[in-house]
């Protein structure tokens, strides 16, 4: 493991040496003026990397390749078979594309350092609106589309944007969502109301257009390209929203310099692709994934990545992705977990693969949940490739942990994304702050500082930055993960230690379900917990409490309850399941016992042997429970 310690033990020891502009890794970006130092460190817990640089991410992800010759490079293949469109762009096509829009976004009086919120289907023009935010100095925030009308609401008071831009629909396997109801909406129940909206138009769903209301297409039609506005390394680029363990989403700030640096060597050195490569990550643009691995590291690069509208299975086949990696030529796909089981519920033997030639197909990347020994076995078999799982999250833009096929392979170990990647230092603590012993699982921090690319702080919110990251151990970041390190410094990340649940690779909170379920009139108190799904590896179930004197039918309640859910968080919550329980079990001091009732539901044998906790109110209230948590 010499490569793989040398870089990790320098990257800790030497960050100057290992991320410096001199001759490490942010060499590899194009800047204005360039950063004399990596890292500053004068006000702790605030760290900024590249303090006195200036750069434009969008010149690394676009111009630059085009000045250097490159312009008739595939920067971007769109695939959509839930429309049936492919469509390329070239380097040079991406730019101009992006110059205009920009210049659109100029002329409604965008400028450096004002927010775009970007609440978009998987098409094209959301990249293209990404990257002329990007382009002008101003700061996006992409709003992923599954998110309902209140949801949006919440996010658009936060980031007070000057102008949101959206489209008419999304296209679904089944359905056509309709998203500028859904827009006119949230800016309705928001108290920030932006200046104008840009609509993209599509025709399968087309909407009416109101005062601020400003067409895609005729705009760009009329726009003045925009240059590329030089910006500070530690400016922002986006605002991205994450649930948190309260109703209020957490803006995760990410930086222009340390961004860009750390996703050009991440692209190097953990997938191993290089320029004129094709990626093909199977996410969406709303997601962390999708802003680092479909729109900036490819282009960052000078690769080729895909941008797919559709599901892995039903449109047509569980077949898509073999199509895409054939016809595309991909070396490097990402994805999470939830769709190789969908596809192997499908196609169990993997008799679609046939099909297609995926000899160029070198690796297989699986994040955003537990990657399950027996999904990781399956695609093995079925690929013959790497299949490499690796750990990460919102707040840090890239991956933690993971198995570098760049720089030095290691042995796959299932379960463990393996090692950790050079810049973060990865410890286990015990409560006390104790080291945890090797395979004694314990919370998962990273000690500080943080290595570029990873959050600086949350928008508009250093208190809570602070609170919700740094102060359960003085001198690291918590990552709300519990796992345990094993002998060989692999890791091994085994569930959140919070209410936030893990939806199909889709981080939810819990607590903004149960915020909507005690709105209903005839609910007294509730709770929500994530259970064990053996395709989504997660999902919510809820429990409600009625009021004393009501009576409900309860499959019209459990209905009309499943709706609030799906109207105010969205489908992408995944909350098909709500049960009427006479009380929930609690400790003497109030507190729900949503651990030991997560404990029962996924446990050993039904959760039949799971302890009655010292600390219960009433135990009879959790035995009463124990069938309708076992029985799901």
């Amino acid at each position: 493991m010499s490569g793989y310690r040398d870089a990790f033990r320098t990257s800790i020891d030497d960050p100057e040496r290992f991320w410096g502009f001199e001759h490490g890794a942010a060499s590899a970006i194009d800047w204005h003026r360039p950063p004399t130092r990596a890292l500053d460190s004068s006000n702790p817990p605030f760290y900024r990397w590249y303090p006195d640089g200036e750069l434009n991410t969008c010149h690394n992800a676009l111009d630059r390749h085009v000045e250097a010759g490159h312009g008739e490079r595939t920067a971007l293949i769109y695939d959509s078979p839930v429309t049936g469109t492919r469509r390329s762009y070239s380097y040079a096509g991406l730019r101009d594309e992006v110059a205009r829009f920009a210049g659109v976004l100029a002329g409604l009086g965008v400028t450096k350092g004002d927010r775009v919120v970007i609440y978009m289907p998987m098409v094209p023009e959301a990249a293209i609106a990404m990257l002329a935010c990007a382009r002008i100095g101003a700061v996006h925030s992409v709003v992923f589309g599954g998110f309902a009308a209140p949801e949006l609401a919440v996010r658009i008071d936060d980031a007070a944007p000057k102008v949101i831009v959206s489209a008419s629909c999304g296209i679904e396997v089944k359905r056509t969502v309709e998203y500028k109801p859904l827009l006119d909406r949230a800016i309705e129940l928001a108290n920030h109301k932006p200046e104008r909206c840009v609509i993209l138009q599509r025709p399968q769903a087309p909407a009416a257009m109101g005062e601020r209301d400003v067409d895609w297409a005729s705009a760009l039609d009329k726009a003045t390209p925009a240059d590329c506005v030089p910006v500070a390394a530690t400016d922002p680029l986006y605002i991205l929203y994450t649930s948190g363990t309260t109703g209020k989403p957490k803006g995760v700030v990410r930086d222009n310099g340390g961004h860009a640096v750390a996703l050009r060597w991440s692209m190097a050195n953990i997938y191993d692709v290089g320029p004129g490569e094709v990626m093909f990550t199977a996410s969406d643009v709303g997601w962390v994934v999708g802003h680092s691995y479909i729109v900036y590291a490819p282009l960052l690069t000078g690769a080729t990545t895909v941008l797919y509208e559709g599901k892995p299975v039903g449109t047509p086949d569980a077949g898509q992705f073999w199509r895409v990696i054939a016809e595309h030529g991909v070396k490097a796909m990402f994805t999470a977990p939830t769709a190789f089981r969908a596809i192997k519920k499908e196609d169990p033997k993997g008799a679609l693969l046939g099909s297609y030639d995926l000899s160029g197909f070198e690796y297989l990347f699986l994040a955003g949940e537990r990657l399950d020994p027996e999904t990781l076995r399956w695609a093995q078999d079925l690929l013959r490739v790497p299949v490499i799982d690796h750990w990460w999250q919102t707040e840090t833009g890239w991956p933690i942990a993971a198995n570098l096929m760049g720089l030095e392979p290691l042995p796959v170990k299932p379960g463990s994304p393996t090692v950790p990647v050079p810049g973060w230092d990865v410890a286990v603590l015990e409560p006390s702050g104790s080291p945890a012993a090797p395979d004694t699982d314990g919370a998962i921090v990273i000690k500080l500082p943080m290595p570029p690319g990873s959050l600086p702080t949350l928008w508009n919110d250093d208190q809570r930055f602070v609170a919700s990251y740094l102060s359960a151990f003085d001198g690291y970041y918590l990552t709300g993960d519990g796992g345990h390190l094993d002998a060989d410094g692999y890791v091994f990340v085994m569930g959140r230690t919070d209410d936030v649940i893990n939806v199909a690779g889709h981080r939810l909170s819990t607590g903004t379900m149960e915020e909507v379920l005690a709105s209903h009139p005839s609910v007294a108190e509730c709770a929500v917990i994530g259970v064990a799904d053996q395709l989504k590896g997660q999902v919510p179930r809820g429990f409600v409490v009625l009021k004393a004197g009501v009576s409900a039918d309860e499959s019209e309640l459990s209905a009309e309850l499943i709706g609030m859910v799906r109207d105010q968080v969205g489908a992408v919550a995944s909350f098909k399941e709500v049960a009427v329980v006479p009380a929930l079990p609690k400790t003497r001091s109030g507190k729900i016992l949503r651990k030991t009732m997560r404990g029962i539901a996924d446990g050993p044998n039904g959760g039949r042997d799971e302890p009655v906790p010292s600390t219960i109110d009433d135990a009879s209230v959790l035995d009463a429970l124990r069938p309708i948590l076992r029985g799901r």
